[in-house]
């Protein structure tokens, strides 16, 4: 399908398809349609990049002239492969079209791979896995992206997701990870917390982040050859269930005039401090 310029926003030609763009600001309706679609969205040329590279199938682009340009090589890749639409539109049809000011001009629709289950990713990643990041309940978006950008960068193998944490596809996800999460494998757990046993049954200890009085500090614990750590929501934290399914509680030494850490933050210092 040849590069389509897109003058008429209304054009009923191409409704159904621009429809994967439509009401980004309204995350209650984009959370619960872009699963039951079977889309997510890549936002930014790096992104796109990203989540090209890493395999997954577009269903269509929409770009401005100048990131096209930019995009030009995976695009001709990519048109050779698969008969989909690319739209050009200018900055201005962009906030018309999606209801976001945006201004990096380069977003794909993308088909959503299956979702992976607990005992897949185990699987899948084999013997070798050293270590993983278990989210339970983490619904800020930003969070859950950020966490993943940190699991990326401290060489984590997989990450496991509680039934009711945020969606790590959901653009603002996809965007705040760099499209970290395109790459790193990762499942969303049914059984909760139950699927803990799931790890441990594969060699991973369990290790809770969260203040408690039976904690070991994080600079006194001796991380073993297979860690998971599990992390909770922001405010909350770790529910009692969460932390009766873990082998061990450790916490991170912090001022007497901060008690805890936003969970982002939190990942990335306990991931660095047990770096296999």
């Amino acid at each position: 399908m040849p590069r389509i310029p897109l003058d008429d926003l209304a054009d009923p030609r191409y409704a159904a398809l621009l429809a994967d763009y439509t009401r980004l600001k309204d995350v209650q309706l984009r959370a619960r349609r872009e699963p039951a679609e079977g889309l997510f969205l890549a936002e930014g040329v790096e992104v796109v990049r990203r989540a090209l590279a890493a395999g997954h199938r577009p269903r269509s682009f929409l770009l401005s002239p100048a990131r096209a340009d930019e995009l030009a090589d995976v695009l001709d890749a990519v048109l050779a492969e698969h008969d989909v639409p690319v739209f050009l539109a200018p900055a201005a049809a962009f906030t018309v079209l999606t209801g976001v000011d945006l201004h990096r001009g380069a977003i794909a629709s993308v088909h959503r791979p299956p979702e992976r289950s607990v005992a897949d990713l185990l699987a899948g990643l084999g013997p070798g896995a050293r270590r993983l990041i278990v989210l339970e309940d983490v619904v800020d978006h930003t969070n859950v992206g950020a966490v993943f950008r940190s699991a990326a960068a401290f060489g984590v193998d997989g990450v496991v997701v509680s039934p009711r944490c945020a969606d790590p596809l959901y653009r603002r996800s996809v965007r705040v990870s760099m499209g970290t999460v395109l790459h790193l494998p990762w499942a969303r757990a049914t059984g909760w917390p139950g699927n803990l046993d799931l790890l441990r049954d594969s060699g991973f200890t369990v290790a809770a982040l969260a203040l408690a009085d039976d904690s070991t500090a994080l600079d006194a614990f001796d991380a073993p050859e297979r860690l998971a750590l599990l992390l909770g929501t922001e405010g909350d934290g770790l529910t009692r269930r969460a932390l009766a399914g873990a082998d061990v509680t450790v916490r991170i030494p912090m001022a007497p005039r901060v008690d805890s850490l936003n969970v982002a933050a939190a990942s990335a210092v306990a991931l660095w401090a047990t770096r296999g």
